[in-house]
């Protein structure tokens, strides 16, 4: 890619100095007399690591590890760790905000799972809860399209109530550009969510489903698909792809999984992991059921895509918005 200044767009460049700890160059523009780095055309601008080492560690955080055993294998700082993480979870939010639009889905399965942040709710005092800061109970709503697998939303939220739901509908809603069937559980914040976000621009079913007592513990029994508005087809009302995608996830991002103490000890990290590992999951990962990313089975893209490429993608989308 041929370097051009970021301020004035000029090619008559002289290079300043190089930085071995940056592991980049320093130019300045002969016309306009500023300097920038050639990292700014990048997804490393901003951090000191090596690329080799900030790919390592974006590898590892999609594939299960936690942050200490992280720092340990690329043998960097835990906080360094950290500070990838949120940067590319950053460029990964802006590389879905606009690669994934106009996008043609036509069944799409909605479902939430259940984490923490700090510490359990029971655990959480009245004082930690009105600090401003975000501790205890934490949902994560997801939509996943049964046929490419494509994870087009999610959100964070606090609760699961109608707020939760009319967020993660109305985000769905503006990247689509087709009338979906959309399948969600029996909870109802999502039909608020649904008819504020789609109308009747969309067929909505919900899954119903029964549970009894079975030597002593609560089992599911059985599932009723009911259509609730439009025209929804019942034999495609279903959550077991989204529910598939909740194990995935629990699997891959070592601060979903259970029983550990690697849990988010702030929102805002967690939602970092996430932006990266759903970027990295749609864009990077080939999905074994449809034999090649979601992205690209979704019509979002025509190759596979490389961890260096889809933190450069997401700089240039910083860039051009």
């Amino acid at each position: 890619m041929k370097i051009h200044c970021p301020f004035c767009k000029s090619e008559n460049l002289k290079v300043h100095q190089k930085n071995g700890h940056a592991y980049s160059t320093m130019y300045r523009c002969a016309d306009c007399k500023r300097f920038f780095s050639e990292r700014r055309f990048t997804g490393y601008s901003g951090l000191k690591l090596s690329p080799e080492k900030i790919n390592r560690i974006v590898h590892c955080l999609c594939e299960g590890v936690s942050v200490r055993a992280t720092s340990r294998l690329v043998e960097v700082d835990k906080n360094t760790v950290l500070a990838v993480l949120r940067h590319a979870g950053d460029l990964c939010q802006r590389l879905m905000d606009s690669k994934l639009r106009n996008l043609r889905l036509r069944y799409l399965q909605a479902d939430e799972m259940h984490t923490f942040t700090a510490k359990k709710e029971i655990n959480c005092t009245a004082g930690e809860k009105s600090n401003g800061f975000h501790v205890g109970d934490t949902w994560v709503f997801l939509v996943t399209d049964a046929e490419s697998k494509l994870v087009p939303s999610f959100v964070v939220s606090a609760d699961r109530g109608l707020g939760a739901a009319q967020q993660l509908m109305t985000d769905l809603a503006s990247r689509l550009s087709a009338r979906p069937q959309i399948s969600t559980d029996g909870l109802r914040s999502y039909i608020w969510g649904v008819e504020q976000a789609f109308g009747a621009d969309c067929d909505y079913g919900m899954l119903i489903k029964s549970y009894g007592e079975i030597e002593g513990q609560l089992e599911l029994i059985g599932a009723r698909p009911k259509a609730i508005s439009g025209r929804p087809e019942l034999e495609h009302i279903s959550t077991s792809y989204a529910e598939r995608n909740n194990l995935n996830c629990r699997m891959f991002l070592r601060r979903l999984t259970r029983l550990t103490n690697g849990f988010s000890k702030r929102v805002e990290n967690l939602f970092a992991a996430l932006c990266l590992y759903f970027a990295h999951y749609n864009f990077v990962r080939i999905h074994g059921s449809v034999r090649m990313t979601p992205a690209m089975a979704a019509n979002v893209t025509d190759h596979l895509w490389t961890i260096e490429e889809m933190l450069n993608a997401g700089a240039s989308s910083e860039n051009h918005p």
